[in-house]
């Protein structure tokens, strides 16, 4: 009887864990939608276009970084190292797409640095992605924090 008890607890356990740890494993991994333009598509080539005019430097990446970290808030949802999704104890709701892992090297060589100007200045539509600019940053401020996420494709 012991045995037939035991069987059942480990399976009851077993698909605990799968219907717990599946979903973290790929909220954690990413999605193919992470890969989609978050610009609209009239608007792509315009995002597309918009140039970093700061060259990556020890100070324009520690004012990226103070920003990421404080006054913008990017962290409150990406976490320190960027990796968005469930890291930090975040959860997303059922549907909803999970905030963008800056560490995926996939998603670092879809995007350009126009782009994620852009979605600070506008946001992303059908995310949580609210825009920040002129409201909480400067375009210049935008500019340091998009230089700043750029070195998360790098570890």
């Amino acid at each position: 009887m012991a045995t037939l008890w035991q069987k059942v607890f480990h399976r009851m356990w077993c698909m605990v864990g799968v219907l717990f740890f599946l979903p973290i494993v790929l909220a954690w991994a990413g999605s193919a939608g992470d890969l989609k333009p978050r610009v609209p598509p009239d608007r792509l080539q315009e995002a597309k276009s918009f140039q970093n005019p700061f060259t990556p430097s020890e100070g324009i990446i520690a004012k990226g970084k103070k920003l990421y970290e404080g006054k913008a808030l990017c962290s409150a949802c990406h976490g320190l190292e960027g990796a968005g999704g469930i890291s930090g104890g975040r959860t997303t709701p059922a549907g909803a797409q999970p905030p963008t892992n800056f560490a995926d090297a996939a998603w670092q060589a879809a995007r350009t640095d126009g782009e994620l100007f852009w979605i600070l200045k506008h946001g992303s539509h059908g995310t949580d992605m609210a825009p920040y600019m002129p409201l909480y940053i400067s375009e210049e401020q935008a500019w340091h924090i998009v230089t700043y996420i750029r070195m998360f494709g790098e570890t």
